[in-house]
């Protein structure tokens, strides 16, 4: 017997956000074994019967996560206006459906995304109060003095509001250029790119090498692999 709150077992159905399987709960529109349910009970959705609006809940779904690594020139979402290729278009189209992008990853910038149909995964790699470490190396241009740097390490006032602090190391300095090693714990728009043109040193290049746990590990730009279930289920848990 495998018991579950009844708001993550419809969650996981893929019908509704648990937010909204709580909020149906308490409107006395979910029903656990032919009586009406109450908020925060536990049930086995192999044993016991769960309806929705008078409804079963559809078969849970089959968690798929895939690491891409992206080329410069995709667009980071599932579909374009424009005609512009996209994340999507880099997966076989029988593997696409249901199929999201966790998060962003500019235009012009490469490197590690994600695609699932976990809800659950995505929540936790993209909410700011679950600080997941994304990594990123940055060519920029000219040489970065020691006190602009720990300025941003310390935190950068961006957009109106003081950035996170941040992991910044030195790697190598070639010509008028800099490769910086960076780590932050939140993704606001474009951040990494509006720091460096605020400290006067913009970006030539930026790449993501890791989620969280998850790094490209040798994977070639515009490739793409799916993800043992160990490889993701420890930022859920």
């Amino acid at each position: 017997m495998s018991l579950n709150r009844l708001q993550k077992i419809i969650s996981e159905s893929g019908l509704l956000s648990r937010r909204k399987a709580d909020l149906l709960i308490k409107q006395g529109r979910v029903t656990l074994n032919g009586r009406r349910a109450i908020l925060g009970e536990k049930a086995d959705p192999d044993t016991d019967h769960i309806l929705v609006d008078g409804r079963d809940l559809p078969k849970k779904l089959d968690h798929k996560v895939f690491l891409l690594n992206k080329p410069y020139g995709v667009i980071s979402s599932c579909q374009d206006n424009h005609g512009r290729k996209t994340i999507l278009s880099l997966i076989p189209s029988h593997l696409r459906f249901g199929m999201y992008p966790v998060g962003r990853l500019d235009f012009d910038s490469r490197g590690a995304i994600l695609l699932t149909n976990n809800g659950d995964l995505t929540l936790r790699l993209t909410h700011p109060k679950y600080s997941h470490t994304k990594t990123y190396l940055v060519w920029v241009s000219g040489q970065p003095s020691k006190s602009i740097l720990d300025n941003w390490r310390k935190g950068i006032l961006l957009d109106g509001k003081m950035t996170m602090p941040a992991q910044i190391e030195v790697l190598d300095k070639v010509n008028h250029k800099t490769l910086l090693k960076v780590i932050l714990k939140e993704g606001r728009n474009r951040q990494i790119r509006k720091i460096a043109n605020l400290i006067g040193h913009p970006v030539q290049d930026l790449q993501r090498t890791s989620i969280s746990n998850i790094n490209l590990n040798g994977l070639q730009e515009g490739k793409w692999r799916e993800l043992k279930t160990e490889e993701w289920i420890s930022i859920i848990n």
